[in-house]
């Protein structure tokens, strides 16, 4: 029987390996044995959302994306942001949730690795808060510079990137063993 707890990551960024899908990489090589991190790579494949079709048989992408959500034991999120804001695919997918619980108390990590990102990070945070996530201030982390700190194979380069995201990965098996 495998008791591994499951987290589910969703890359904010539809580009295929992107800085946010390298990070999300990282962690899934670098998190403890006792959990199995499975990488969603589909967020464009779920429609846009529309209330008329949130209903007991939404799309199948969404359908797919909500029981994921629901299965896991934790989620992680990392995203970019565009023009100071969530990028629409992601937003898109949060909202088909809205409607459900399944990010209700559900342990959740936060990462927002751009240019900047503060803006898009708080609309996170806010989201997740409406929805009901279960994260702290120690399972949420802020990159800005992505793209300097990273090589073309998605090694970290920079050591404080390195050091926060030891740091995030350690504080985020805390809160989901809570």
């Amino acid at each position: 029987m495998d008791d591994k707890k499951k987290i589910v990551a969703v890359s904010g960024s539809t580009r295929k390996n992107s800085s946010n899908f390298k990070i999300l990489k990282f962690i899934s090589e670098h998190i403890n044995s006792d959990f199995e991190v499975e990488i969603f790579e589909d967020l464009e494949m779920i429609p846009h959302f529309n209330p008329d079709l949130d209903s007991e048989n939404p799309p199948e992408a969404v359908a797919i994306f909500r029981h994921k959500i629901a299965a896991a034991n934790a989620v992680i999120i990392c995203t970019p942001e565009y023009v100071f804001s969530l990028p629409g695919s992601l937003k898109n997918a949060l909202e088909w949730c809205v409607s459900t619980t399944v990010f209700s108390n559900k342990k959740v990590g936060l990462i927002t690795a751009s240019a900047s990102g503060e803006k898009g990070h708080e609309q996170l945070a806010l989201i997740m808060k409406t929805i009901e996530a279960d994260f702290t201030d120690q399972t949420q982390l802020l990159i800005q510079g992505i793209r300097g700190k990273l090589d073309f194979e998605g090694n970290i380069t920079d050591e404080k990137t390195l050091v926060n995201l030891e740091e995030f990965i350690k504080n985020f098996e805390k809160h989901i063993k809570e």
